[in-house]
């Protein structure tokens, strides 16, 4: 048995079991990565010695207490991968950039916390954009990764290793970061589960900023439960971040396998434009389709100012981004600002420029006034729909170098991704289908803090298609 290709809900029901141990379940994830990595890239740091250690340890702890520890510690000896972003006491952390290359932190995340405290082992720690700015992987200071089903494709960004370690076998899930598309894209590209929750239900607490009032903590997975299952873990109150909710945590879980007959599902016509790839389209209304055939009532419904996020997003983000890095200054933080990627520097004089004098109210002032356009429109649909089906990407996973030299087109792979950001809304990507060899995702949408919505309409879709259980042949 491959064990690094097991669910978490297969793997704790083997642990339980005594089928096999944590270490024989981390053993397998390692040497996965070692046997992929130099394909992949999917990885900046790899903790070898310190997650076979947590897994021994893991070990210990079950053999004393038995099956039963899971109730307190629901992930004990699970491997996961956690994006460079977050940061890990005693483990490097660089944002995949050279200026803090060398960085090792003195405390952990609260969410890194949280999944500890549940018993992850930390496999290492994977590649991304440099910093989040990126929808390919391909802005890195440590290389570009690969997606594991066409290793000359990207595999979405910014969260690229977390999604190519999770897919290619290195964990059983993997953290990462979605301020406009960071883990619902990778995801997709994947053929992952990945959720971009509300802003606010996790803790942004330790985790290195892009644009602070747009960043969502996230995480991505191999099918819905597991998906539910980590967000139970990770969702909270915290007192270390002012902006965490104190909604309470449902169990999310529960929810699955529940009826969605009578649900309301709408499909906007602004998310099915033309020039768009028609496999992914075709993919997508498919699977509205099926979703109707399980009760669901669909609507066509109507998204106006969706036509202007991109806009607004590319105005307010980089604004937030040139606040965000003005630290790293080569006096307090790491190198010398000249070590900056293009990607960022682009980002820094963009950001800088909308924020200064004579051009704050022609640019920033109208971008604001923009995102609560789109954001109240999604409230007035909301009205009328349960929830909102549209596609992850306008495209099928691009070519490594495609779109390098023409930022404004990279930017377009996340047209229908950024406005969930602005409207600061939930979004699961669930994997609906293949074009030629490559995967296709959809996003599931709601209104603030419908996550248990979102898992119970993406389970339901989940076990009547097999798109997920279908895997890269590396």
């Amino acid at each position: 048995m491959n064990l690094f290709s097991l669910t978490i809900q297969e793997a704790v029901k083997g642990l339980k079991e005594k089928q096999f141990s944590s270490v024989d379940l981390v053993t397998s994830c390692l040497e996965r990565i070692n046997q992929e990595e130099k394909k992949l890239n999917a990885f900046i740091t790899v903790a070898e010695e310190g997650a076979l250690k947590q897994a021994k340890n893991c070990d210990i702890q079950l053999a004393s207490s038995g099956p039963q520890i899971f109730e307190q510690k629901p992930l004990l000896g699970i491997p996961a991968a956690i994006k460079d972003l977050y940061n890990t006491k005693g483990l490097r952390t660089t944002a995949g950039s050279k200026i803090i290359n060398s960085y090792v932190p003195p405390y952990d995340a609260t969410v890194v916390t949280k999944l500890k405290t549940a018993g992850v082992v930390i496999v290492g720690k994977t590649n991304q954009d440099a910093w989040g700015h990126g929808s390919s992987g391909e802005n890195s200071d440590h290389g570009v990764t690969r997606n594991p089903y066409d290793f000359t494709r990207v595999p979405g960004g910014s969260s690229s290793g977390s999604a190519a370690s999770l897919a290619s076998g290195g964990c059983l899930f993997s953290t990462g970061t979605d301020t406009g598309s960071s883990v619902r894209l990778p995801a997709a590209y994947c053929n992952l589960v990945g959720i971009k929750p509300t802003y606010g239900r996790v803790s942004r607490y330790g985790i290195i900023a892009m644009a602070s009032s747009f960043d969502t903590i996230g995480h991505l997975t191999k099918n819905v439960y597991d998906n539910a299952k980590i967000l139970e873990i990770t969702a909270g109150k915290d007192d270390l971040d002012a902006t965490s909710a104190t909604e309470k945590v449902p169990k999310y879980t529960q929810v699955l396998g529940q009826s969605i007959k009578g649900l309301s599902v709408g499909v906007p016509k602004e998310y099915f434009v033309e020039g768009m790839d028609n496999k992914v389209k075709e993919s997508v209304l498919e699977a509205v389709k099926t979703i109707e055939k399980l009760g669901a009532k669909v609507k066509q419904i109507s998204l106006p100012s969706s036509a202007f996020a991109m806009s607004c997003y590319y105005i307010l983000v980089p604004s937030e981004i040139s606040s965000n890095l003005s630290r790293f200054d080569g006096i307090r933080f790491g190198q010398e600002r000249e070590t900056f990627g293009d990607e960022a520097k682009r980002r820094i004089i963009l950001g800088t420029y909308t924020l200064s004098a004579g051009y704050f109210d022609a640019y920033y002032l109208r971008a604001a006034k923009v995102r609560s356009l789109v954001k109240k429109d999604f409230d007035q649909a909301f009205k009328n729909v349960d929830v909102i089906i549209v596609p992850s990407s306008p495209s099928l996973p691009f070519k490594i170098g495609e779109k390098s030299d023409d930022p404004v087109q990279m930017y377009l792979s996340d047209i229908f991704l950024c406005p969930i950001n602005i409207a600061g809304i939930p979004s699961l990507n669930v994997p609906c289908g293949f074009a030629g060899g490559l995967p296709v995702g959809m996003q599931i949408v709601g209104p603030q803090f419908s996550e248990e919505l979102l898992f119970k309409v993406g389970y339901a879709y989940e076990q009547v298609t097999d798109w997920n259980k279908r895997t890269p042949k590396i």
